[in-house]
């Protein structure tokens, strides 16, 4: 839908943009989409859901987007970056296939792929890219989510049988919300401490290792020391067999260990290529980086899908007498209506652009040579995959709850999906990481600056290295991005004397909190450190200032992605529209915050008036182009037939 002559074109061009590289692949999956209907449903049992769901993933099989996530040598056909923008588009669908998807293809498919040898690529990965063998990926534990280092299942190594005991010793090391486990999963990829002892040595543990471990029979049984359980009904994706999963003693052969990265002989001798332990444990985990990045991907295209809805609503839907007396007005021409929806399609834009970057950096680190790999860029790029994780998701659950709102009643039926998008997009905000962890991650690697003195330090061990260190904390003063250098030095040093529209000014001033904040955030545990106090209260009492240190990174870093893709743009009357929702997007983040930018004087009042101004102007500019912004996003036709955009 649009409201304006020239939108047509336009929409396509922005289109081309948001698409990215991989856009012949989202084109084929809307299709997909389209032609299976895959949106969520209300009249379905539990059973009958995770069976059609199911079935939808064996119909996705010969479009080789499940393929496309392995390598050539291993059986699949090595193209990352397709894979992962083939599940991300599914969230323009009905996300219980999308997470059913990504558990078989991304989690446990990653695992044997990333963390496995020859013999596992040769037993597995034909099977589980063709459904012949079904997994899901067990980590998360009762006792233990986000600390998996801390996790309780243990593989116990017996050289007499040249086996490993697979034992849940608490009720805290079951396994819990694991996809797949209540009903499908004839096979999981267990996370344990691996315990074992070379020759006459007492067998120790040796960290968190993973393991193939079959759980059911080719009749759905559990096996012998298994035992499953079913989450049951829970806020949202029906589709999803979440489950539950204890061992008792469970004997598995010596090759089960994925031993990519550690190995264990027939005598018990742990050897590993990595030295370090906590070293060993974060490579491992770094492997795994894909699920994140598609969490977060597949996120925000639920959320451009609530967007979608919302909007074109907003463009049918009238109430009260438009000043022409003769008809209602259209919701979308109220200001209040337009603060409400136009900077959330603004912040859209710009985490797609900065999502599209990181699968970009994704593809080309894991197809590449692992002798050519860049163990720095690996690292920035786990940084940064969880940054746009934790903000796109957020986003995305703001934009689905904003949209509903929109709707008033009609938000609220369930056969206009919104209601629907909510409960299935709330848990993306924890899993593949919570949110608020992540974020404090994000900080801590700023506070430090990727020392990889560093890394696997607990919260006590952080805060004293941050504490000690000789050298003040400050963003880099040049620009990775050659674009971002040039604006930067175009504008001026004082954002006060530039025009606010000027993306060099913009820059900076999402710069110069960032500066602040870690500057202040390191000088603050320093001043704790240098009264003796005791670190785990410095690491508490200074949560908070990470958390704001993390979010103020993962603005700044969306901004520089947005700044870098419209300086791509050849298109005038395109460059003007993205640069209209750039601006949209930075006033609106900038009023979001004005509490800190006047408290600190980044902004002066006159200047922070502008900035509230700013946001009613440009919601003004780009009412017209309302329609054609999202329709842009590309969500397919049939997922926007829905009663209230049918009858207004």
């Amino acid at each position: 839908m649009a409201d304006e002559s020239t939108s047509e074109s336009l929409t396509d061009r922005l289109r081309t943009v948001l698409d990215g590289r991989w856009g012949s692949t989202r084109d084929a999956v809307r299709a997909h989409i389209t032609d299976r209907h895959l949106l969520p449903r209300t009249d379905l049992s539990l059973a009958e859901y995770r069976s059609r769901v199911l079935d939808e993933m064996g119909a996705m099989v010969p479009l080789g987007f499940p393929a496309a996530g392995f390598a050539p040598a291993h059986g699949g056909t090595g193209d990352v970056g397709a894979a992962v923008t083939a599940i991300e588009t599914l969230g323009y669908g009905d996300l219980s296939l999308m997470v059913k998807a990504g558990v078989q293809w991304g989690l446990f498919g990653g695992a044997i792929e990333n963390l496995g040898t020859d013999v596992h690529h040769e037993q597995y990965v034909r099977g589980l890219i063709d459904l012949d063998i079904l997994g899901c990926f067990a980590m998360t534990e009762t006792g233990h989510g986000s600390n998996v280092q801390s996790l309780e299942t243990t593989a116990t190594y017996d050289p007499a049988t040249e086996e490993f005991e697979i034992t849940s010793p608490t009720p805290s090391s079951r396994k819990d919300y694991i996809g797949g486990a209540a009903a499908h999963a004839r096979y999981a990829a267990v996370f344990a401490q691996l315990v074992t002892g070379g020759p006459g040595e007492a067998p120790v543990s040796r960290g968190v290792h993973c393991f193939v471990v079959p759980i059911r029979d080719e009749g759905g049984a559990d096996l012998p020391g298994v035992q499953t359980s079913d989450c049951g009904f829970k806020g949202g994706l029906p589709g999803v067999d979440n489950g539950r999963l204890m061992f008792d003693r469970v004997r598995i052969p010596r090759e089960s260990l994925l031993n990519r990265y550690a190995d264990v002989a027939p005598d018990g001798t742990y050897s590993s290529p990595i030295e370090s332990d906590n070293r060993r444990f974060f490579t491992m985990l770094g492997t795994l980086v894909r699920g994140r990045v598609t969490v977060g991907a597949s996120a925000g295209a639920a959320g451009r899908f609530g967007l979608a809805l919302a909007v074109r609503y907003a463009l049918v839907r009238r109430q009260f007498q438009a000043p022409d007396g003769e008809h209602e007005q259209l919701l979308m021409d109220y200001r209040t209506h337009q603060r409400r929806l136009l900077p959330l399609v603004a912040r859209a834009y710009a985490f797609a652009i900065a999502q599209n970057e990181v699968t970009a950096e994704l593809h080309r680190l894991q197809t590449a040579d692992p002798d050519d790999v860049d163990h720095d860029r690996v690292r920035l790029l786990e940084t940064r995959a969880a940054a746009i994780k934790s903000g796109h998701t957020a986003l995305a659950q703001q934009a689905i709850s904003a949209a509903r709102e929109a709707c008033g009643g009609a938000g609220y039926m369930s056969e206009n999906l919104l209601p629907l998008l909510r409960g299935d997009i709330d848990v993306f905000t924890t899993f593949e990481g919570d949110n608020v962890v992540l974020t404090q991650l994000v900080a801590k690697h700023r506070l430090t600056s990727y020392a990889e003195d560093v890394e696997g330090l607990d919260a006590i061990g952080w805060i004293k290295f941050v504490a000690n260190m000789a050298t003040d904390v400050a963003l880099e003063k040049t620009a990775a991005r050659q674009v971002v250098q040039t604006l930067l030095d175009d504008s001026d040093e004082d954002p006060e004397n530039s025009a606010l529209t000027h993306p060099g000014t913009q820059l900076r001033l999402l710069r110069n909190r960032e500066d602040h904040l870690t500057r202040t955030a390191a000088a603050r545990i320093r001043r704790a450190r240098d009264d003796d106090a005791d670190p785990l209260e410095v690491f508490a009492d200074t949560q908070d200032h990470l958390v704001k240190v993390g979010e103020a990174h993962i603005e700044r870093i969306v901004l520089e992605s947005f700044v870098d893709a419209i300086g791509e743009v050849t298109d005038r009357e395109t460059r003007t529209a993205l640069k209209q929702v750039r601006n949209l997007f930075v006033y609106s983040l900038l009023e979001n915050d004005l509490g800190w930018f006047l408290m600190h004087r980044h902004v002066s009042v006159e200047r922070a008036k502008a900035i509230r101004r700013g946001v009613n102007d440009l919601c003004g500019t780009l009412r017209p182009h309302a329609g054609a912004l999202v329709d842009a996003f590309g969500v397919p036709e049939v997922c926007l037939d829905v009663p209230m955009l049918r009858h207004g």
